[in-house]
């Protein structure tokens, strides 16, 4: 007999412990508060925990925090380390770099009364706050299926079944998903959610707009020598290793609090050559003199990798859908030209709980609505004016490369303010750039020495990474008719070099190369669904609480 899913009715379900989903979840409830009214907010988090998938840089421009929570310092938020040295380098070689004057770094890129931060704390730290608020919070429940209403309205969202084995067939362990139902269903899941991916494909929420853009950042965090740590030290870099293989992006070393320094590099997924590897480009780049010289004689504390949506106002589809919105990265507000989406996700959770509570105010039992006032209310905030002001920094980066796309970008940031009278777009998606085998250069990466830089296996082991092994693979084929290895004759199956986590492996079995994939590794950075040429892998939720376990990140 089969077992039915339980079914939860709330006012408000937002998917996904993040900035934005909690800043979403606050807002929400400190307006009910505030207007003595009744909601229930119910949030979901895939992760073990909340902030226990959350990976980035990060620096955080406090200006959605100051709105949300005026007296955060006061309620101890984990903002302990302000920037108090701001640096930009152009690498040109392993030994060498070159420091850019101050003045002519893009105004965005200033980090003037910004905080180095663990953006997981910082998510932690929120997460309190939403429950002290009254916000129900179930962390590892992964929401695998969006619920719609008969009027193709979005209804909420299902959690997985939990106890399916590998076969799909059910364990002693089963038990059946959840049925979260909402008035309004908030997506708030992080770059390239798997929810928000289909949402905007059924609702077209894309048209017109510019492919979205991605790059992969790859960050490890470092215990270094009291003597060389520099606490509120911030340092960017460009150029060397990526430019030797035309690639673009960006490095960066941050010193937070405790002797901890943060590493890592950013990879736009814009790149052509097929035998580029991004975490290999990251171990070489830690070999940089002034890299080194921080990190020697130090010790590797934990390890990660995620996709960073980048396309910015040009790519930013529509947000709103009957029964609910995008918001956040699994939309794209990030600013690219500033490095940086916390505050802008944030804000774009805030505008949306703002939008949710204004139409309860005016009919109570409203469900199942496209709220335009959203558009509206984000086309008059600060988000939508900072978005606009940066909206040709990528595509210049894109079209020009790192020179002459800095050089306009100076000229549109720190001259014209970000009104240049042109907009730059982009129309070429990621993963449609690939030079096959045979255009590409090769690139020959030294072995990992163990102390400095080291390889994937032992990485992914510091990222604490663990997923049920009986259980269905998350990384799936969206048409099961093109085989696995689909890509290994035109470019020498890129996946084993673009994941992060060595999920993906051409092995040899009786003469014959076989593509296979390692599910237990994936660190959910999601960079496979974007990046694959013949856009044939699909990433699913696995069993809630799979994931990494990310510490301090």
């Amino acid at each position: 007999m089969e077992t039915e899913r339980e079914s939860m009715e709330f006012d408000v379900v937002i998917v996904g412990g993040g900035p934005a989903g909690l800043a979403t979840a606050c807002r929400l409830m400190q307006m009910a508060a505030e207007n003595e009214t009744e909601l229930s907010v119910v949030l979901l988090e895939k992760g073990s925990e909340v902030g226990a998938h959350i990976l980035s840089g990060a620096i955080l421009e406090p200006r959605a925090l100051n709105e949300l929570f005026p007296d955060w310092k006061e309620k101890g938020a984990p903002l302990h380390t302000e920037v108090t040295g701001d640096e930009m380098h152009f690498y040109t070689g392993m030994e060498k770099s070159i420091k850019v004057p101050n003045f002519m770094i893009p105004k965005p890129m200033h980090n003037d009364g910004n905080y180095i931060v663990s953006l997981g704390n910082v998510a932690r730290w929120m997460g309190e706050q939403a429950e002290a608020l009254g916000v129900e919070i179930f962390p590892g429940f992964a929401a695998a299926e969006i619920l719609y209403n008969d009027d193709g309205s979005v209804a909420g969202v299902a959690t997985g079944d939990m106890g399916i084995g590998k076969d799909g067939k059910k364990k002693d362990s089963y038990e059946p998903g959840m049925e979260l139902r909402a008035k309004y269903t908030v997506f708030a899941e992080g770059c390239r959610g798997h929810l928000g991916k289909q949402l905007i494909s059924k609702f077209n929420l894309d048209e017109g707009k510019s492919p979205q853009h991605y790059g992969i950042g790859l960050k490890e965090l470092w215990k270094v020598d009291k003597e060389k740590h520099q606490p509120g030290l911030v340092v960017h870099g460009a150029g060397w290793p990526l430019g030797e293989s035309g690639a673009t992006g960006g490095s960066f070393v941050y010193h937070l609090e405790d002797q901890q320094v943060v590493v890592g590099l950013i990879v736009d997924l814009n790149y052509s050559n097929t035998n580029l590897s991004p975490f290999d480009e990251f171990q070489v780049f830690k070999h940089h003199k002034s890299v080194k010289e921080v990190l020697e004689g130090g010790e590797r504390i934990s390890y990660g990798a995620r996709a960073i949506v980048k396309g910015g106002l040009n790519s930013l589809p529509k947000m709103t859908f009957p029964g609910g919105l995008v918001v956040g990265c699994d939309a794209g507000t990030l600013n690219f030209s500033k490095i940086k989406g916390s505050h802008t996700a944030m804000k774009s959770g805030m505008i949306a709980a703002e939008t949710l509570f204004e139409e309860f105010k005016t009919d109570a039992e409203s469900t199942g609505k496209e709220l335009d006032a959203y558009t509206k209310n984000f086309e008059e905030s600060w988000l939508y004016d900072e978005l606009y002001k940066s909206r040709n920094f990528g595509p210049a980066m894109h079209k020009f490369g790192t020179y002459i796309g800095g050089a306009f970008n100076y000229i549109d940031q720190n001259l014209l303010g970000g009104k240049m009278p042109i907009t730059l777009k982009d129309g070429t998606p990621d993963h449609a750039t690939l030079k096959t085998t045979e255009e590409s250069p090769t690139i020959e990466y030294p072995r990992p020495d163990g102390k400095i830089s080291f390889d994937k296996p032992s990485s992914v082991f510091l990222s604490s990474t663990n997923h049920e092994e009986d259980q269905p693979a998350h990384l799936t084929l969206a048409n099961a008719d093109i085989p696995l290895g689909t890509n290994l004759p035109k470019w020498n199956e890129p996946a084993q070099r673009y994941c992060p986590a060595g999920v993906y492996e051409v092995v040899e079995k009786a003469g014959e190369k076989l593509f296979q994939i390692n599910a237990q590794n994936c660190v959910h950075c999601k960079t496979c669904d974007i990046k694959d040429p013949s856009q044939n892998i699909t990433w699913v939720v696995p069993e809630g609480g799979g994931g990494p376990n990310y510490p301090n990140m």
